[in-house]
C-alpha cells in the first residue's frame, strides 16, 4: 500500500464547506461542517487516486513547500 500527501483546501460555501485538492484536477467534495468536508475529501482522494492508478495515469507528487496566502487587490471602479 502506498501513501500520498496532498494539499487540501476547505472553504465555506452557500451550503456548508467545499473541499478540493489543487493537485488532483476534478477532485472535489462537500460537507455541512469542516470535519465532514475533511472526511469526505479523504474518501474522494482515495477513490480518485485509485482510479488514476487503474487507468495507468501518473499520480502527481506535490513539491515542498506549498505556499498559500491571501492578497488584497485594489480595484478602481
Amino acid at each position: 500500500m502506498s501513501e500520498y500527501q496532498f494539499t487540501v483546501v476547505i472553504e465555506p460555501d452557500e451550503k456548508g464547506y467545499h473541499a478540493f485538492v489543487p493537485a488532483l484536477l476534478g477532485c472535489h467534495s462537500f460537507g455541512d461542517t469542516v470535519e465532514e468536508a475533511k472526511s469526505n475529501i479523504l474518501e474522494t482522494i482515495e477513490i480518485h487516486v485509485e482510479s488514476m492508478i487503474e487507468d495507468g495515469e501518473v499520480v502527481p507528487i506535490e513539491r515542498d513547500p506549498v505556499f498559500i496566502t491571501r492578497l488584497s487587490v485594489p480595484v478602481a471602479i
